[in-house]
């Protein structure tokens, strides 16, 4: 097995010291501590405690990105696929708790940064989004998923909904934490067969118009 190297070592210290405490309340002399290194050592890969837990959070999506690469058969069933995604994103959720915490503290936080790292920050998530939109695209290919809306809109859904489910439904029966749930959440949305079958073809419009102006106006901000 190869060993991590000094910069590795110290970003899994980061990593596993976020565990119920606030980034503020870890300092880098426990980081470097912890890593085995010199607190010199961590100025060498990082300007500052900021900077070392922004790539630590930024990593995740990166990591993710690879995984799915790996994990998510090409040439499989679009149903195949979606579900594959879905187990995988929601593994490294629950698997690296703390960097799943980073990764939203960070998305949290950039509203107040400046510019040049905000866009740093939605240049590594929105390559998570195009990952899942080119799952998504492959449903869209084959008529199983709507046209009307950008796979990527699509894939900030559904990754907002596989976020839920690790963050707010640990707790929950576990009938409610199937990955089938979600797909179906986002395959088929919440109402009854019967709402949509008495809705006329007016109404159809109206909800829908209404759905994409509501795309149009939070999209470009939050991604995912």
């Amino acid at each position: 097995m190869k060993t991590p190297n000094k910069r590795q070592l110290i970003m899994q210290a980061a990593e596993r010291l976020f565990t119920n405490r606030r980034i503020h309340e870890i300092t880098l002399d426990e980081v470097a501590r912890h890593a085995r290194v010199g607190k010199g050592t961590i100025y060498l890969y990082f300007k500052n405690k900021d900077d070392l837990f922004f790539q630590v959070a930024t990593s995740g999506f990166d990591e993710l990105c690879e995984l799915l690469q790996r994990k998510v058969p090409e040439d499989a069933p679009f149903a195949d696929q979606l579900l594959e995604m879905c187990v995988e994103i929601s593994a490294f959720f629950r698997g690296r708790r703390e960097m799943f915490c980073m990764m939203q503290a960070e998305d949290a936080r950039m509203p107040g940064c400046k510019d040049r790292l905000s866009e740093r920050w939605f240049v590594h998530r929105k390559k998570l989004v195009a990952a899942v939109a080119g799952v998504i695209g492959h449903g869209v290919a084959d008529g199983l998923v709507r046209k009307d809306i950008p796979p990527e809109a699509l894939a900030a859904f559904l990754l907002g909904m596989l976020r839920t489910r690790t963050q707010d439904l640990r707790d929950a029966p576990q009938h409610l934490q199937r990955y089938e749930l979600v797909i179906d959440l986002f395959l088929k949305g919440v109402a009854g067969a019967s709402a949509a079958a008495g809705r006329t073809p007016r109404a159809q419009r109206a909800a829908r118009g209404a759905q994409i102006r509501l795309l149009a106006e939070s999209t470009p901000g939050r991604l995912s």
